[in-house]
C-alpha cells in the first residue's frame, strides 16, 4: 500500500524524455500558430490567441507526461483543472479547430508519438492552407450590404437602380436614414445585394461614385 501510495507522485520518465517531448511540442506548437497567424480572414487578430497555441500545445504534453499511465493522478489533475473557469466565449468555430489541434498534437507529443505529432501537424497544416487558399465552402454568390449616402431623396431611382442590376443578381433597398442637419441633409440607403461575382464589388462602388447627387458608397460582407 505504502508503494501504491508512493508511485502516485513517482514520474517514471527520464530528463531527457522530458526535453525531448517539450522540443516537439514546441516545434508543432509553432507550426499551428503560425498557420493561424497566415490563414487568419477576420477583422480581430489576436496575437496573444497565436502564442497561446504554441503554450498550450507544450503545457498539454507537461500534463501527460504527469499523468502517465497512473489513475490517481489523472483523478488528481482532473480535480485541479476544475478550479479553473474560462471566461473567454469563443466566437469563431475556427478559433475552436485551432484549440482542439494544439490539444491534440501536445497529447501525441507527451506520450513520445513523435511521428504522429509532426507528421499530423505538417499535413493537416498543409490541408488547411490549401482549403484557406481556394476558400472552399464559400458562396461564389455572396450576400453583400451596399450603402448609398446622396442628397437626393430619390437615390433608389431607375438610375441607380440600372447601375446595380449590371453587377448584382438580385437587390433589395432595406433601410433610409437621414443624416444631416434639415438645410444639409443627406440620405442614407442600404441595399441588399447579391453580385454576380465577388471581384467586381470594387468596379460597384467606383461606378455608383460616378453618379450624380452620390456622395459615399460602402460595400460590406459579413462572413458569418
Amino acid at each position: 500500500m505504502a508503494n501504491d501510495f508512493a508511485d502516485i507522485f513517482t514520474l517514471s520518465i527520464s530528463l531527457r524524455d522530458v526535453i525531448l517531448n517539450l522540443l516537439v511540442a514546441l516545434f508543432c506548437g509553432t507550426i499551428i500558430s503560425m498557420l493561424y497567424r497566415f490563414t487568419y480572414k477576420g477583422l480581430n487578430y489576436s496575437a496573444s490567441f497565436a502564442v497561446s497555441m504554441i503554450m498550450l500545445t507544450m503545457i498539454t504534453s507537461v500534463v501527460i507526461m504527469v499523468i502517465g499511465n497512473n489513475l490517481a493522478r489523472a483523478f488528481g489533475m482532473v480535480g485541479a483543472m476544475s478550479i479553473i473557469r474560462f471566461r473567454t466565449a469563443v466566437k469563431d468555430a475556427t478559433d475552436i479547430m485551432f484549440i482542439f489541434f494544439a490539444l491534440t498534437i501536445g497529447l501525441a507529443a507527451g506520450v513520445k508519438m513523435y511521428s504522429v505529432a509532426i507528421f499530423g501537424t505538417l499535413f493537416i497544416s498543409l490541408i488547411f492552407l490549401i482549403i484557406s487558399r481556394f476558400d472552399f465552402g464559400l458562396s461564389n454568390k455572396r450576400e453583400y450590404l451596399l450603402q448609398v449616402v446622396s442628397d437626393s431623396g430619390d437615390i433608389a431611382g431607375e438610375e441607380i437602380n440600372e447601375q446595380i442590376k449590371q453587377y448584382a443578381t438580385r437587390f433589395k433597398l432595406v433601410n433610409v436614414k437621414a443624416l444631416g442637419e434639415a438645410e444639409n441633409e443627406l440620405f442614407e440607403y442600404s441595399f441588399h445585394v447579391f453580385l454576380k461575382s465577388i471581384d467586381r464589388g470594387n468596379t460597384l462602388i467606383g461606378e455608383l461614385k460616378k453618379l450624380r447627387n452620390v456622395k459615399n458608397v460602402n460595400l460590406f460582407f459579413d462572413e458569418n
